[in-house]
């Protein structure tokens, strides 16, 4: 088959998978109110970014004065290629495109279309922001010319990058199909390597903002003057522009010869990975055995919302992937630990304390109570045949959120004696934290019921189902407000500086009233949920 008429399918393949991506980004209210939610934090923070944009390209006389751009042109094509290697490697679990391998298409034809509609799909959610800055930047610069240029020098990087990472990808699964120990080994690392960037980048402001020599001496080792040039060329026709190089020529020149090489290379992979089986290891035909991992444990044997919730914590340690949204919290709790290493010692004790209270709390409730009929949608025809109560259900995931927030919200406050927290402080943070980890515990299954989740994604090589995005920041916002409301008020009341007025009892009076009604009330309603439950 010519390649002429592979490039024609492979359009198409791209055109027909990125539309089918966009009706599943705007196919069901659901989803457009979890889009409506992201541009609303998102988009505000680009909206107040875009004045910045305009006033750099105003004041910039050269290139060189743009802040980090010789880095951020370095990392451009290595950041994309990654990301397009991590966008391949979360098909982890199963082939990609199953319906398009069973066309009599090439498989070139495939790949193209695929990595087209990957490249459509980055471009929307990445291209825009950043080319709505590149619009502000161009007209404080005074040259509007300067979007389209940009435009023309990043597509061959873009390509380039997307075609490597692809095929980098493919040859990963490759090599991991053959080690099955090794692909579970991945898995954890990836995630692990998720929480530790999510936890990095909230470091990676303060170095921005003050660079030392060591971050100084990075940025530089990191610039490559070649490809630094050729970026430069987006300036063209603009009083920013430089001379042209060899060395950005032979940047371009190096990216337009490797696309058709890793096209040829990603083909070469897929039809490999798609279209042959995994090499088989003979296995023993002894029966397996159970370990007896339900078998509750005392103090959880001792009622049958405790049984309950040590099955909830044992399948979850079966399955850790079902608790993946909780990644979310990374990047709630990263701000957090940049005021602890930036604090001083007299506040360290009491702020590791409170963070304890805090990230325990949150835990309690979104660990497994934010999405309880989806989670339990393959057992409820048999859960609820039972002649267990729903009232035993919902009270198990209350008590296995609890098992896994208490110990953090109490022990991370008596840890923090050693830290210079007083002995009488530390005991009345862990006291709130035991209040506030039962309240939100009690309180996630409510929510989750009102807004259940039933369909399962593939999350690095499992299907899970995960809680919804819009439960999960209402969720935090409500919760860690009246989480953050106790700890103030603990605060002033361990430090001496309370006045109990008539005005105080009140409010407080009002404020534990609502934490109690509103917690008791979603678990009467979780509860009601289950009792109702219809079958479709």
């Amino acid at each position: 088959m010519s390649l002429q008429r592979d490039v024609r399918y492979g359009l198409r393949i791209g055109r027909a998978e990125f539309v089918r991506s966009l009706r599943g980004y705007l196919g069901t209210t659901r989803r457009l109110i979890g889009l409506g939610v992201v541009l609303l934090f998102f988009g505000g923070s680009l909206l107040l970014s875009l004045p910045t944009a305009y006033l750099l390209g105003r004041t910039t006389r050269s290139v060189t004065a743009i802040p980090f751009f010789e880095a951020g042109a370095s990392a451009f094509p290595l950041v994309l290629g990654l990301v397009a290697m991590l966008r391949t490697l979360e098909r982890i679990g199963s082939v990609e495109a199953e319906d398009l391998v069973l066309t009599t298409v090439h498989p070139r034809a495939v790949v193209l279309g695929l990595m087209a509609a990957e490249i459509g799909r980055l471009s929307l959610w990445f291209g825009v922001p950043i080319g709505a800055l590149a619009v502000a930047f161009a007209l404080g610069a005074g040259a509007p010319s300067l979007v389209l240029t940009g435009g023309l020098v990043a597509l061959p990087l873009v390509c380039c990058a997307a075609v490597w990472g692809y095929a980098a990808g493919l040859g990963t699964l490759r090599f991991l199909r053959c080690l099955p120990a090794v692909r579970r080994v991945l898995k954890l690392v990836g995630v692990l390597a998720m929480v530790g960037v999510a936890a990095a980048s909230q470091f990676v402001g303060t170095y921005i903002v003050e660079p030392d020599r060591w971050m100084r001496w990075l940025l530089s080792a990191a610039t490559f003057d070649p490809l630094v040039a050729y970026v430069s060329l987006a300036f063209a026709g603009t009083p920013l522009v430089r001379p042209v190089s060899v060395g950005s020529v032979a940047v371009l020149g190096v990216a337009l010869a490797l696309t058709p090489i890793g096209l040829a290379v990603a083909t070469k992979q897929a039809s490999t990975l798609w279209f042959t089986d995994a090499p088989t290891r003979p296995t023993s035909k002894r029966g397996r055995t159970s370990s007896g991992g339900f078998t509750a444990p005392r103090p959880f044997a001792w009622t049958e919302a405790g049984r309950i919730a040590w099955g909830v914590l044992v399948r979850a340690r079966r399955r850790p992937r079902e608790l993946s949204h909780l990644l979310v919290i990374v990047f709630f709790i990263g701000p957090v630990g940049t005021t602890i290493v930036q604090s001083s010692g007299d506040a360290i004790g009491v702020l590791v304390a409170a963070t304890g209270v805090g990230l325990g709390t949150v835990l309690a409730g979104a660990a497994f109570g934010l999405n309880p009929l989806g989670d339990d949608r393959p057992q409820l025809p048999l859960l609820l045949l039972t002649t267990t109560e729903p009232r035993a259900l919902v009270r198990g995931r209350v008590v296995a959120g609890a098992a896994v927030g208490l110990p953090i919200a109490v022990l991370a406050p008596l840890a923090s004696v050693g830290l210079g927290t007083a002995v009488p402080r530390a005991l009345a943070f862990a006291g709130v934290g035991v209040g506030t980890c039962v309240a939100a515990a009690t309180f996630a299954p409510g929510i989750g019921a009102a807004y259940p989740i039933y369909e399962e994604r593939e999350f690095w090589g499992t299907e899970t189902v995960v809680p919804s995005t819009l439960v999960m920041i209402g969720y935090l916002f409500v919760v860690g407000g009246g989480t953050g409301l106790g700890l103030v008020v603990t605060w002033f009341a361990v430090a001496g500086n309370l006045v109990l007025t008539l005005v105080f009892l009140v409010g407080f009076g009002a404020y534990v009233t609502l934490i109690v009604g509103v917690s008791y009330g979603a678990y009467r309603y979780a509860i009601r949920r289950y009792r109702r439950y219809a079958f479709d």
